[in-house]
């Protein structure tokens, strides 16, 4: 009778998650995206590592035998976000799309929620083991998270401040919650018996940017220059929402001069001058000096097409042959 009330006890000790004096904790490293350029058209992706601890102190016999815990770990949808997703970054009334995930597969059925977080069902669940006859202590394993802004209108719709580098960002304090519950050999609480929260930071640095490229502009034959001769080209620019900008264009590759561009033979040493302009016969387009101007706009986080002017007017006529020059247009931002 004796030996049989002993394994009893034992069994007893093993089946008991409720009664531990255990306890667990959670904490988490923040996610940092970094830099990132709304205008980039590519996703931005980032990494924090979690940790769930137990103090583990043998104050029965189950435990004693093999010290064991599991936990359920659920996240909200932190500040600057509203009633549903995606989770949101904050810079002021600004905001910038992002999610949290459990793994790198960025699927939305592994967007990390769990209760009350509609659309995001997918929690931490694990099981932290101290081993056989494992003495007290503190034990730990840590787990990965993943985060991901993607690319797409909404990305390229955030803007900077004052043309300067922005920090969006959104706190969990407190936001972080989970469940557990610590055992010997049998688990009959699942991970509902305690409860605990934590809490970490998501940051991006949105930057200012801009990209422009261009097209040829290519004049009309001629044998005389009696008349004048009218091209376009076409100038792209794209940048970040709300930021001023401005073009320049240089003096071109023969003369070097903003005021008095001009093309040259490609075989010979003749010249022909031309006007570059925004406008069809306005001012000359150039750096701002000798008379010159430049282009000034604000960025919509599209591409935005701007038109050059070109004009070869009235001039003695050179002789027969191509004509080429170089320009060189730079966006200040």
């Amino acid at each position: 009778m004796r030996r049989l009330l002993l394994w009893l006890i034992v069994l007893l000790g093993c089946a008991s998650g409720a009664a531990r004096a255990d306890t667990c904790s959670v904490s988490m490293t923040n996610i940092d995206f970094g830099n990132i350029s709304p205008i980039s058209g590519t996703d931005y992706v980032a990494q924090a590592t979690g940790t769930f601890s137990c103090v583990f102190s043998s104050l029965n016999l189950g435990q004693l035998l093999t010290p064991n815990a599991q936990v359920c770990i659920s996240l909200g949808l932190g500040t600057n976000s509203t009633s549903a997703l995606p989770r949101k970054l904050g810079n002021g009334s600004n905001r910038m799309e992002y999610n949290v995930y459990v793994d790198g597969s960025y699927a939305p059925a592994k967007i990390w929620g769990g209760a009350g977080v509609t659309g995001a069902p997918s929690t931490f669940g694990m099981i932290l083991s101290a081993g056989l006859l494992a003495p007290p202590g503190t034990y730990s394993m840590n787990f990965t998270v993943y985060a991901k802004i993607p690319a797409g209108a909404a990305l390229a719709a955030v803007p900077t401040v004052a043309n300067a580098n922005t920090v969006y960002t959104s706190s969990f304090a407190g936001l972080g919650t989970y469940t557990y519950t610590t055992y010997g050999l049998v688990n009959l609480f699942g991970c509902t018996v305690n409860s605990g929260s934590f809490g970490f930071t998501v940051n991006a640095t949105a930057i200012n940017d801009c990209t422009i490229t261009a097209t040829p502009m290519a004049f009309a034959n001629a044998s005389i220059l009696t008349g004048n001769l009218r091209s376009t080209s076409t100038l792209s620019v794209r940048c970040v929402n709300s930021n001023a900008y401005q073009i320049a264009l240089n003096g071109g590759s023969v003369a070097g001069n903003v005021a008095n561009r001009q093309m040259k033979n490609t075989v010979t040493t003749d010249k022909v001058s031309y006007l570059l302009s925004a406008t069809l016969d306005g001012a000359p387009w150039g750096d701002g000096t000798a008379g010159t101007s430049m282009v000034t706009g604000t960025g919509t986080g599209s591409s935005v097409p701007v038109t050059v002017y070109g004009l070869v007017p009235a001039q003695s006529a050179p002789s027969p042959g191509d004509y080429k020059d170089t320009v060189t247009a730079t966006i200040y931002f």
